[in-house]
């Protein structure tokens, strides 16, 4: 089977101040405090979900 791509996340910025519905997209993707790593798997739904807060996290180069 072959491997699947993975992408890390790190929120930046507060979500505070910020809609309901951006707060869960960060609950989401399994972000729960600032400045907190993630790795997900590389689909099209996690990347819809990171471009809605994109001014919240950024994408991490490993």
């Amino acid at each position: 089977m072959a491997e699947k791509a993975m992408i890390t996340v790190k929120q930046v910025k507060s979500a505070i101040g910020y809609n309901r519905s951006q707060r869960a997209t960060l609950v989401g993707l399994g972000i729960r405090k600032l400045h907190q790593l993630v790795q997900l798997e590389d689909t099209p739904s996690v990347r819809g979900m990171i471009n809605k807060v994109s001014h919240l996290v950024v994408v991490v180069e490993e």
